[in-house]
């Protein structure tokens, strides 16, 4: 009886020192965050995250060339009032007359 406990034992710590072995701390990946497979959660936060800084980046760059652009880059005139003006400009270097540029002035409603 006593060489069958003796061979139960031994066949007990022949298996259980791979198991022991495997979880023995590892100095190469046990201390990085890559090392139990664990990613927490940033295999999905990640791209949410960049798109989320390129946004910001994006936002960041179209405020500061309004910034830059002054006062006169966030205000538009109606695209009538850039036809008038042109209109105004060929009466005044004189390649139309008064009759075609008051006909035109009243088809811009101006």
């Amino acid at each position: 009886m006593k060489r069958f406990d003796i061979g139960a034992a031994s066949v007990g710590l022949a298996l259980a020192a791979p198991a022991a072995w495997a979880q023995q701390y590892s100095p190469y990946y046990g201390g990085h965050m890559w090392g139990d497979g664990g990613h927490g959660g940033w295999w999905f936060l990640g791209p949410i995250m960049m798109i989320v800084f390129v946004a910001l980046l994006v936002a960041a760059v179209v405020l500061i060339v309004r910034w830059l652009g002054g006062s006169d880059a966030g205000r538009r005139g109606a695209p009538n009032d850039a036809a008038l003006d042109i209109l105004k400009q060929r009466f005044a270097r004189g390649e139309i007359d008064r009759d075609e540029f008051e006909d035109r002035r009243q088809v811009l409603g101006g």
